[in-house]
């Protein structure tokens, strides 16, 4: 299949709030949060006991019933883990059993290492961030407040409306300390005023967003490179003070890794932000989207690892179809292979591959010379079954009905 449709319809999205958290609620989170991971690591060990049982010829099983009956049975012999709420408990059982489920459907198959999800780890106190997830019945929105199961209240920064009453709520803890609440509400579209416009997108390393339409590329905006040198002071200040892993962390390595995080989070929020007000002009401007369904992962190993990673290439498509999807706009994902070798005018594809080097694309056919990433956009409308031009929405390499009469 060349090409694939994303319908553009109501669903769910998550709204995230700033949280100001008191000591004391601070304190019941991460008691709260001990219990949770407690069970979670109990949960990983069944599992790893009962594939070891299964290779040894037994018959025993971890499914959602049995980690569901551990939880049961926890619960009834352990007076410190009745006092949580069984809500997160329970969020974090069914949570466990997802991640396990998928990489043993990933075994089953045949995926390679790389491309599979791997089985549930343990998490450990040092390296783990709280993450507490509650359902509708685990939690209530009151006087502006959030209340959660437990006698827990947490103060919201209210920066928007919710835009209906949300089915789930997410708190969390980041790298900087900084305690947040994510809401997942459902969504309706927000139709924009048609355009009658179309236009190919191809991704790249160079400029991250190539597309049919010069007002509209992306250029790379190298946030990450900008921030290095920064970066890299925090990150040497934490190796020359980092201590010993039996030892606790001194207060200077602490501070330079809080600095550190600061620059990260710096560099994703401006990525995000860079996203976000691109897509919004691309899905304003255009009725319908063709985009490379590329997927970068393989440029991890390759030179280019570290210029592809500051472009976030993939958060900046998942970005772009998701504003489509919330506008009603039509995007269709196109198959990457080969995009680079067609013509778009004639259709001829290049007897050998491109090279890197090579940026300038010049048709054997036709005799028509374009800039590589141009060509491929242009090809990406032309897999869609759509004129390159926008205007009337035809293949290229059909004739309409007024040419053929």
């Amino acid at each position: 299949m060349t090409t694939r449709q994303v319908v553009a319809k109501a669903g769910h999205a998550r709204y995230t709030y700033r949280l100001r958290v008191s000591k004391t609620a601070s304190a019941l989170l991460e008691a709260e949060w001990g219990r949770c991971r407690w069970l979670w690591n109990e949960c990983v060990h069944m599992s790893r006991r009962t594939h070891i049982a299964n290779r040894s010829g037994g018959k025993r099983t971890c499914g959602p019933a049995d980690l569901d009956k551990l939880l049961t049975e926890a619960r009834g012999a352990m007076a410190w883990l009745r006092e949580g709420a069984s809500v997160p408990q329970q969020q974090t059982v069914r949570d466990f059993a997802k991640a396990r489920a998928k990489a043993l459907k990933d075994i089953k198959a045949g995926l390679p290492q790389r491309q599979r999800a791997g089985m549930p780890k343990p998490k450990r106190k040092r390296d783990s961030r709280p993450s507490l997830n509650y359902t509708r019945r685990g939690f209530r929105i009151r006087d502006g407040r959030l209340h959660l199961a437990g006698g827990i209240m947490l103060s919201v920064v209210w920066s928007r409306d919710l835009p209906s009453g949300p089915s789930s709520v997410r708190v969390y803890l980041d790298a900087l300390g900084h305690w947040y609440c994510s809401f997942v509400v459902a969504v309706g579209t927000q139709p924009l005023p048609q355009t009658g416009a179309v236009i190919g997108i191809d991704w790249g390393v160079k400029e991250v967003a190539t597309t049919t339409s010069d007002a509209h590329d992306l250029p790379h905006p190298q946030h990450g490179k900008s921030a290095a040198h920064r970066l890299a002071h925090y990150q040497r200040q934490m190796a020359r003070r980092r201590q010993p892993k039996a030892k606790a962390q001194t207060k200077g390595y602490r501070k330079a890794q809080r600095q550190a995080a600061k620059v990260h989070r710096k560099i994703a929020d401006q990525r995000s932000d860079t996203a976000r007000k691109w897509a919004k002009q691309v899905v304003r401007d255009h009725d319908t989207l063709v985009v490379e369904d590329f997927r970068p992962k393989f440029l991890a190993k390759t030179t280019m690892a570290r210029k592809a990673a500051d472009a976030a290439i993939a958060a900046t498509k998942t970005t772009l179809v998701e504003m489509a999807r919330k506008h009603g706009r039509t995007v269709h994902l196109v198959n990457p292979a080969h995009t680079t070798m067609d013509c778009a005018h004639c259709g001829v594809r290049a007897k050998h591959r491109l090279l890197l080097s090579e940026r300038t694309y010049s048709c054997t056919g036709c005799g028509v010379s374009s800039p590589r990433d141009k060509n491929s956009a242009a090809v990406m409308l032309v897999r869609a079954g759509l004129n390159p031009a926008g205007v009337d929405r035809g293949s290229p390499h059909r004739p309409t009905d007024a040419a053929a009469a």
